[in-house]
Order: structure tokens, then C-alpha cells, then sequence
């Protein structure tokens, strides 16, 4: 019989910050009471809560600059956001989309508004999530996964009561569409008001819920809008009931990647002396070219 996968902490959003002047974010972990292994395999969370953005012709983001070791996963929940790295890959993901970018070996990266965005304006949201990778793969090749909401993996619930938008592993049989490097779950969960859902996940995986709209019972205990709910590795069920409409949560979960870590500004690697050559190859131009 499988038992509760209990609460550890509900955490209130962290004073925002500026990455670039596009992004606004609350960055959940790595730091407080969330170290750099807690979440592995997810080391990072920058949660952009909602922000109205004024009509510009700037287009407001983060400029170029390099990455190894790791993948960053953009989900946009409300804006359109571009993206263009020295792989050549580029996109643009607007609302309920998910851009999926490898640096693995390394690459230049620069994400910004999407331009029809940028030159309106209006509502903001989105999630970053920096992905470790492990050793073995640090240093495969870059690569990049479009994943629009269309080709999203939608378990229906019974009644009209919402549905679960799986990104990444499975809900119940059915399956997100990334392609992952170690095994790990990703999904919204998008309800209507009194929602029942039971997801499960290995008792060792490490698991977090954020609440990105609405407001919800998570086993047992309330929680608010923009709120993250960290779970004990002590059981594998977590119990969740909807208390508004339209109440989003994020659901992560994944096997714990348990080697060392090194990280450096944009560099997650396992050694100093990895992230030393990683400063150094990008100094040597090995990361390629990108136009700011």
C-alpha cells in the first residue's frame, strides 16, 4: 500500500529579482532553506510570477551569454518569449508552450520578449528551471526541444474538472513528449474548483509543487498562489484538491543525480577545475558566435 509523501516546507515567493531587465523572478532554489542537491536532478527555479509589462520597441531580456553542463527548460504561462543560441537553434514559445535547450558541451544563449510582445505589452508569467545533467553527459551535444502545448500529453479528469498538461515522464499512462537524460517527472496540472488528483513518485525522488495560479489542498494543507510546496522523501503518494477555478500547479519530481557539484554563474559542472575549462573555452571562442 503506498504511503504519504509528506510536507517538509511551504515557501512563501522570495523577494524578485532582475535577470536582465525582461524577467522578474522569484528564485525558489538553489538557496534558503533549498540547497543545490535538494531538487537534483532540478538545481534551479526562477518563478516569474505575473507582471504587466509596458509596450516597448526595446525588446527586454537577457543578452548573450554561455551555459555547459546543464539544460534550462522555459515554460511561458502568460507573454511570448524568443530565444536564438550558437547551435543555430532558435524559437519562440507563447502561452503554455515549453522551450527545452541542452547547453550540455556548451553554447551562447540570448532569450528575450518576442517582438509583437514586446511592441504590445501586457501580462507576464513564466518558469525557468536549470536541469543538471550527468557527468556522463556534460559535454554531449547541444540540442534544443520546441515543445509546444499541442504536442503536450493531456490526461482529462472526470466531471469537467480540469486535466493534467504533461511535459516531461507520465501521468496515469499517458506521456509527456521531452526527451530527458535521467528519469523525471514535469507537468500542469490545470483544475477547476474541487479537483481531486493523486499523483505518485518513487519515495527517493526529490519532489516540489508550485502553485502558479489559484489556490489548492495539498495533502491536507492549504496553499497559496505562488506558494512552493517541498516533499519529504518518506512516501510516494501526494493527495491534491483544487479550492478555486482555474488553479495551475506545477509538479516536479525527479531521481536525484547524486554526484559532486561544481557551479559558476552559467556553469554546472562536477570538478573547479571543469568550470576553469569551461571559463577558459569560452575565452577561446569554443562556445561559437551569437549576435547580441
Amino acid at each position: 500500500m503506498a504511503t504519504v509523501k509528506s510536507i517538509e516546507a511551504i515557501i512563501a515567493p522570495p523577494p524578485p529579482h532582475m535577470v536582465g531587465d525582461g524577467f522578474r523572478v522569484h528564485g525558489f532554489f538553489p538557496g534558503g532553506s533549498i540547497d543545490k542537491k535538494r531538487m537534483s536532478p532540478f538545481f534551479l527555479m526562477d518563478y516569474g510570477s505575473k507582471i504587466e509589462f509596458t509596450p516597448s520597441t526595446h525588446l527586454r531580456g537577457v543578452g548573450v551569454h554561455p551555459h555547459r553542463g546543464f539544460e534550462t527548460v522555459t515554460i511561458a504561462y502568460h507573454g511570448r518569449i524568443a530565444h536564438h543560441d550558437s547551435a543555430g537553434h532558435s524559437g519562440i514559445i507563447g502561452q503554455g508552450d515549453v522551450q527545452w535547450m541542452t547547453a550540455a558541451s556548451g553554447l551562447l544563449h540570448k532569450e528575450y520578449h518576442e517582438e509583437s510582445f514586446s511592441r504590445t505589452g501586457g501580462l507576464f508569467q513564466m518558469v525557468q528551471l536549470w536541469v543538471n545533467l550527468p557527468a556522463k553527459e556534460k559535454m554531449s551535444a547541444p540540442k534544443y526541444q520546441e515543445i509546444t502545448n499541442a504536442m503536450m500529453g493531456k490526461h482529462q479528469l472526470a466531471n469537467d474538472k480540469g486535466f493534467i498538461e504533461v511535459i516531461a515522464g507520465d501521468y496515469q499512462d499517458t506521456k509527456g513528449p521531452a526527451s530527458t537524460f535521467t528519469p523525471l517527472h514535469v507537468s500542469n496540472a490545470r483544475l477547476q474548483k474541487d479537483a481531486d488528483i493523486i499523483y505518485s513518485f518513487p519515495s527517493n525522488w526529490n519532489t516540489g509543487i508550485l502553485v502558479v495560479d489559484g489556490s489548492a489542498t495539498i495533502n491536507g494543507t492549504a496553499v497559496a498562489t505562488d506558494h512552493f510546496v517541498l516533499f519529504k522523501n518518506d512516501g510516494e503518494e501526494i493527495t491534491i484538491t483544487s479550492t478555486s477555478d482555474d488553479t495551475v500547479l506545477l509538479v516536479l519530481s525527479g531521481e536525484p543525480i547524486n554526484e559532486p557539484i561544481a557551479q559558476y554563474g552559467p556553469f554546472l559542472m562536477n570538478t573547479w577545475e571543469e568550470l576553469e575549462q569551461a571559463i577558459s573555452d569560452v575565452s577561446a571562442g569554443k562556445f561559437g558566435v551569437l549576435e547580441e
